[in-house]
């Protein structure tokens, strides 16, 4: 199945389908209250003419602020009649809700805070919202579905239970990274940018020995660095990446994973040769994430890094550096490799879909006003600022052109790049709102965003070409038992735990023969948990597929 033709298929034929997540029962969790017992009057929000307190809680992104100091949401509570008593997480948040769930003692509205499994996992403690949705108490989440059906069809289990709603957005591109080079440092050095991995590796070691940036140092050069495992480059080497999900991936028909493929094997071995030449940050397994963005924003206007994967040139660089740094198309491994089968990492739907942005508590004494307030962030205005920031004179992140066009807003505070502005004033990526596919044309996005979509222009005839050949990997539409669901999250433990402790072994230990060594890494992956998941994901994908017919 090609990428374009599924989706039609998901169009035509997802109101048919029978999802098999296993997520709670559609009761409620044992709470009699149900959707057709609560009353059908819009409005009625407020008791004895008092605000209804609830209390919520959102897992957010460190840079994000108070969610308190958030004017556009500070209007949403007031317009619905609501005074939202926030509980915020900016760290551990996986470790912390185990207890929380397990305790059974959770606020009524949770954003950010769930995936599809808690549903099943602690069966009973969410509210089903299928009722509400149903009996018009939640018009804005209905719309969504209503346009796009498959995505009803994401959040409802066997027994059509909907207890975790997602969100849509039509605005984003269809990869998440680019491989960007410092086109100032090829000036500098009379080198041009390489169109194969043999090229970027010379350009690599001219970066390490020529003192690129100038300043007299050879020494302070990173020629290349990235955080975790470098995905996208691996495509290159011939992996058909679509929406791929803990290295899982659709080829001839079967599930694979990329983990245990000779092309992965080829990547190792030719990552693990640039280590050992120097030309990778010997930190690139050990630094945290502020220190790989630290790096590559240089000092002053003297950059430090020579390559490097990012969303946005603003974001991974800054505001000082940002424009020395050029996009690059996907490289072949070598001069003589068939172009034809270097690929990139293709995410259209994993960029356009996250699951279970926000539930609701089965135990939430004023559910009328809850759900009211939740629906309230999928209106089509209201969608746009929980992404983007506030569209008033406080927040000042988005204008209302009055003509039903919108346009994002620069950064009040100059000195703070476009992408970081936004994830510190909104909820941003992750959170429940929806976009729907018209406002493509009707909202001026930023200067981040436009330039994530115009950076990504030399990579647009291999995604093209991706979409016409390659079977996609729908991970979030592939659906499984709650049995399935816990064998795969016990077995892909053990499998991480193996593949990443010999990645970072080949990445960092010269000495380490990988072509010795890889029959007996590729047999215990399989055997510690592997087999096991690929049965399991083939006959979700072969269903998913039946249900597509």
């Amino acid at each position: 199945m090609k990428a374009k033709k599924w989706l039609a298929w998901i169009l035509a034929g997802c109101l048919g389908i029978s999802c098999l997540a296993g997520c709670g029962n559609t009761s409620g969790g044992g709470d009699e209250t149900s959707a057709a017992s609560v009353s059908t009057t819009q409005g009625e929000e407020k008791t004895n003419g008092e605000t209804v307190k609830l209390t919520a809680l959102i897992s957010k992104h460190s840079l994000t602020k108070d969610v308190n100091e958030m004017e556009w949401l500070r209007l949403l509570e007031e317009e619905n009649g609501v005074d939202v008593e926030w509980q915020q997480i900016t760290a551990d948040w996986d470790q912390k809700k185990s207890v929380m769930f397990a305790g059974g003692d959770i606020p009524d509205i949770l954003v950010k805070a769930t995936v599809t499994t808690d549903f099943a996992t602690y069966n009973g403690l969410f509210e089903n919202l299928a009722p509400y949705i149903d009996e018009g108490k939640m018009p804005n989440v209905a719309k969504m579905f209503e346009d796009h059906p498959e995505l009803r069809v994401l959040c409802t289990d066997e027994k059509d239970g909907i207890y975790g709603i997602p969100n849509y957005r039509s605005l984003w591109p269809r990869t998440n990274r680019v491989l960007y080079i410092n086109q100032t440092w090829l000036d500098n050095l009379g080198l041009q940018v390489p169109t194969t991995m043999d090229e970027l590796e010379e350009v690599l070691i001219a970066f390490k020995n020529g003192d690129p940036n100038g300043n007299g140092d050879t020494t302070d050069e990173i020629p290349l660095d990235f955080s975790g495992f470098p995905t996208f480059m691996l495509a290159c080497f011939g992996v058909p990446m679509m929406n791929e999900s803990d290295g899982y991936f659709v080829e001839d028909g079967k599930v694979k994973n990329y983990r245990v493929d000779e092309r992965y094997k080829t990547f190792m071995q030719w990552l693990q040769k640039l280590y050992g030449e120097g030309v990778i940050n010997e930190e690139v397994i050990t630094q945290d994430y502020s220190k790989f963005q630290s790096l590559a924003r240089g000092e002053g206007k003297t950059a430090r890094v020579g390559v490097t994967l990012g969303w946005e040139s603003g974001d991974r660089f800054g505001t000082e550096v940002a424009d020395q740094y050029t996009p690059m198309p996907a490289l072949k491994p070598h001069a003589d490799s068939d172009e034809s089968q270097v690929y990139w990492g293709y995410y259209s739907d994993n960029n356009s879909v996250n699951a279970a942005t926000v539930a609701l508590s089965a135990n939430c004494k004023n559910k009328e006003a809850a759900v009211k307030f939740i629906d309230a962030f999928y209106a089509e205005d209201m969608g746009i600022q929980v992404l983007f920031g506030g569209m008033n004179d406080v927040d000042k992140c988005i204008q209302d052109n009055g003509d039903g066009t919108y346009t994002v807003l620069p950064p009040a505070d100059s000195s703070i790049d476009a992408g970081t502005w936004k994830w510190t004033n909104s909820f941003a990526d992750y959170s429940p709102y929806y976009i729907p596919d018209d406002m493509k044309d009707r909202l001026t996005m930023g200067e981040d965003m436009q330039r994530v979509l115009e950076e990504r222009k030399p990579l647009e005839a291999t995604l093209d070409m991706m979409e016409e050949k390659c079977e996609t990997y729908p991970s979030k539409f592939i659906t499984y038992t709650t049995d399935e669901n816990s064998d795969l999250a016990m077995a892909q433990a053990n499998i991480n735990n193996i593949v990443d402790q010999t990645y970072s072994a080949w990445l960092t230990e010269p000495s380490r023969n990988i072509e010795e060594e890889w029959d007996a890494y590729v047999q215990s992956v399989y055997d510690i948990g592997l087999t096991q998941n690929l049965e399991i994901r083939q006959a979700a994908y072969e269903r998913y597929l039946a249900s597509m017919e």
